[in-house]
């Protein structure tokens, strides 16, 4: 128990550099002189960097293990995110953000490795409440992000203040998680392909639907409010701040959910609620209702990925993290995708027509949703299998 809460600090820690950075992005742009649609080409550079190191991320983790991944990684990424702050062009912004999405997805890999390998290992379900409080220290450092902004103070000192904090907090943390030793490979598997399972596949274009909300929200949130209401950089910034609150909160009772609730009939549940945060924001006469709107579409968003990455590390494959690895690439396609098509229709028809998009995602995400319950079922077979053989082994003995 005590590591599981080692492992719920690391992953509120992770986030917190992260959240400073959403509110900024407003001004950035202004700094930059960059239109809508050349901000979001600027944006794709994290999504980018993600889905190319995830082609090599699993057989990363396999080798060298979740723990170390972790402690080698959580620095990297922690100097990634000042770079965003020196851009001066897109190009460089871009470039910047392409190196935050690269070390930020090994890292998560690592996170969600860690957190499954407890679940196996002690019964304890700890995989939403560890997302859980990676959104509330996403939250925070939004809180900590709209602040600056507010008040006008220099933001990359502030990132390297919270780089530091962070660094100095997680290394005690990290050098006492468990070590398990990593995944050896077959001789002559190296190098052979092999394509995913096809119940794999549906897991992860379910989960495609729904990150493709959070990272709209983190991108466009504050530029919404800025544009449609004309809220002043430290009220732009609450947008991802209310939509975090909601998404962490819910996601602390997520696997109490689990346990009661098939996964699948919970992530349709979660993607109409979606649908009527989309509503609201569509129908939002004023700030205040906007933000009822995007908490709302927060609650909604809050459980695909922890369910996601739960179900892929059930389905038959090469190994969990190899699974996780596939579902962290197809499922983060909606990053890519999400800036280029919100940025393209917010130029030509508006910012609020521009979030349309999330529309077809949570729906693909509600017809998808019962293939959870089918890797639920595979994980609970895999559970009674291993529980039978420590059975017969003690009575051997």
């Amino acid at each position: 128990m005590f590591d599981a809460k080692r492992i719920c600090l690391i992953f509120f820690l992770q986030p917190i550099a992260l959240g400073a950075w959403l509110p900024h992005i407003p001004g950035v742009q202004t700094a930059l002189g960059l239109s809508n649609s050349e901000l979001a080409v600027a944006l794709v550079g994290a999504p980018l960097g993600t889905l190319v190191t995830l082609l090599f991320a699993g057989r990363l983790a396999n080798r060298f293990g979740a723990h170390r991944i972790v402690q080698v990684f959580y620095p990297v990424f922690l100097i990634a995110m000042l770079l965003p702050f020196l851009a001066v062009s897109q190009l460089q912004l871009m470039a910047a953000l392409a190196c935050v999405g690269s070390s930020l997805s090994i890292l998560e890999l690592g996170l969600n490795v860690l957190a499954d390998e407890h679940e196996k290992q002690t019964g304890d379900k700890i995989m939403s409440k560890a997302h859980g409080f990676w959104s509330f220290g996403l939250l925070s450092g939004t809180l900590i992000g709209s602040m600056v902004a507010g008040l006008g103070f220099e933001p990359l000192f502030a990132g390297l203040a919270i780089a530091l904090f962070v660094q100095l907090t997680v290394l005690p943390v990290t050098r006492k998680l468990p070590i398990k030793n990593a995944v050896v490979a077959e001789p002559g598997q190296h190098h052979t392909f092999r394509l995913p399972h096809p119940l794999l596949i549906g897991i992860c274009v379910f989960t495609f639907g729904t990150t493709l909300v959070e990272g709209a929200i983190a991108d466009w949130a504050a530029v919404f409010l800025r544009d449609t209401f004309s809220a002043n950089p430290g009220v732009a910034g609450l947008g991802v701040a209310v939509f975090s609150l909601c998404l962490a909160t819910t996601r602390l009772f997520g696997d109490q959910l689990r346990q009661v609730v098939a996964s699948g009939r919970l992530g349709q549940f979660l993607a109409l609620v979606g649908l009527l945060g989309v509503a609201g924001i569509w129908f939002s006469p004023g700030t205040f209702s906007a933000l009822m709107g995007l908490g709302v579409l927060g609650i909604g968003a809050a459980l695909a990925f922890p369910l996601g990455v739960t179900a892929a590390a059930a389905v038959p494959g090469r190994s969990a993290a190899s699974n996780v690895a596939v579902l962290s690439f197809i499922a983060l396609l909606g990053f890519l995708v999400g800036p280029l098509s919100i940025g393209a229709l917010a130029d030509a028809y508006g910012i609020r027509t521009g979030l349309m998009v999330l529309v077809p995602m949570l729906g693909l995400s509600l017809v998808l949703a019962p293939l959870l319950t089918v890797a639920q079922n595979i994980q609970s077979k895999q559970s009674n299998a291993r529980v039978g053989a420590d059975l017969e082994g003690q009575e051997r003995v």
